[in-house]
């Protein structure tokens, strides 16, 4: 008999594209030799140009869906995408609480590529009290991370998710002015900084490939700071060797080769 894989729980929307969302989840999953299983947030409305509509599960199907899954599979890290509503928002915090001392990954998406808001006041609310705390990696782009706090300089920002009670955030600068992109994984303990070359044009799903990877890489024993780096790594080649399907953004290619 095989050796059991590494089991991954995604948790996120469904993009019919397939560039993000659940579907990006379960290419980059399988690419780290885990097993993912997965349970749908949200349905959506989007193409590789932008989310037109969200169409969030009942929170109480979304949670006995999972629970069924989680009392039968042996989860070894769980990945939170897209969570499309309050309610879900509270019903992943319900989940979370029978789920041991897993790993959870949490990419707080808050907008699409394209620009349409997928989070209001409300769900950022009800994410920084519930989820947040229980994360183990946080990965907001700046963005992201500047609504979650209100705060500008980024360093600021870290640190004050830090004291909401995520112990790590990863930290994404694509979407800042620098030549290069520079990430920085921030810890108690100090901060570690990442610099990638800065590739043309915009890519559909990045931010899912990146936490799915971190995910991965920890349900298979790694520590946070060498997931960090060998999912940023993998991200960065999957978008170096993305390609155009639709009219909008580019998909990334996490096929390209094994991690």
């Amino acid at each position: 008999m095989k050796p059991q894989l590494p089991v991954v729980l995604c948790l996120s929307g469904h993009d019919p594209t397939g560039g993000a969302g659940i579907q990006a989840d379960i290419e980059t999953v399988s690419r780290f030799g885990c097993y993912p299983c997965s349970v749908v947030t949200a349905l959506t409305v989007q193409d590789t140009h932008n989310v037109r509509k969200i169409l969030p599960q009942r929170s109480g199907d979304f949670l006995e869906q999972a629970r069924t899954v989680l009392r039968d599979l042996p989860v070894d890290a769980v990945k939170i995408g897209l969570l499309g509503s309050v309610d879900i928002v509270y019903a992943v915090d319900e989940l979370l609480k029978t789920a041991g001392g897993i790993p959870v990954v949490l990419d707080p998406i808050l907008a699409a590529g394209g620009g349409t808001n997928l989070a209001n006041e409300a769900l950022i609310e009800a994410l920084i009290e519930t989820l947040l705390p229980r994360a183990t990696v946080l990965t907001p782009n700046s963005p992201e991370a500047r609504k979650l706090t209100g705060m500008e300089d980024l360093d600021d920002c870290a640190d004050a998710l830090l004291a909401l009670g995520c112990p790590n955030v990863l930290l994404t600068g694509t979407h800042e002015g620098d030549d290069e992109v520079i990430n920085r994984l921030y810890r108690s303990s100090g901060k570690t900084t990442y610099r990638w070359p800065r590739l043309p044009g915009s890519y559909h799903g990045s931010g899912c490939t990146l936490a799915s990877a971190v995910a991965a890489l920890l349900a298979r024993g790694r520590d946070i700071e060498s997931a960090a780096s060998e999912a940023q790594d993998f991200t960065w080649q999957a978008l170096n060797n993305g390609f155009r399907l639709g009219g909008g953004q580019l998909l990334p290619n996490r096929r390209y080769s094994a991690p």
